[in-house]
C-alpha cells in the first residue's frame, strides 16, 4: 500500500530553518507530482508548494516564495521542503501529498495520497 512518511519537524525560533522530508513507498514515486500543505490550529489546511514529477516545474504559495524551497530525489523516493526565515504564524502540521494527475495542483482534493504530518512549531 502507498505510504508517505514525513520527518524533520520540530521546534525552531523565529527566523530559523527546518528541512522537512517525505519518503514515499508503494507507488511509482517519479510519476507523481508531490505537494506540501500545512494546517495551523483552528484553521483549514492550506497549500504550501508543489513540484512536478520530474522536478522541472515548481509552484509556491506567495507568502513562502523566496524563503521555502521544494525539491525531490526520485532515486530516493523523497521530496523535501527547506524552510528558512520561519515565522511564528507558520506553526502548523505539515503534510506531504501525492498527485498522479500531474497538473501542478494546489487544491487538496486533487491529491490522492497523504502522509500523517509532522509538527512544526516556530517560537517568537
Amino acid at each position: 500500500q502507498v505510504q508517505l512518511v514525513e520527518s524533520g519537524g520540530g521546534l525552531v525560533q523565529a527566523g530559523g530553518s527546518l528541512r522537512l522530508s517525505c519518503a514515499g513507498s508503494g507507488l511509482f514515486f517519479s510519476r507523481y507530482d508531490m505537494g506540501w500543505f500545512r494546517q495551523a490550529p483552528g484553521k483549514e489546511r492550506e497549500f504550501v508548494a508543489v513540484i512536478s514529477s520530474s522536478g522541472s516545474r515548481i509552484y509556491y504559495r506567495n507568502s513562502v516564495k523566496g524563503r521555502f524551497t521544494i525539491s525531490r530525489d526520485n532515486a530516493k523516493n523523497t521530496v523535501y521542503l527547506q524552510m528558512n526565515s520561519l515565522k511564528p504564524e507558520e506553526t502548523a502540521v505539515y503534510y506531504c501529498a501525492a498527485d498522479k494527475n500531474r497538473r501542478l495542483a494546489s487544491m487538496e482534493w486533487e491529491y490522492g495520497y497523504w502522509g500523517q504530518g509532522t509538527q512544526v512549531t516556530v517560537s517568537s
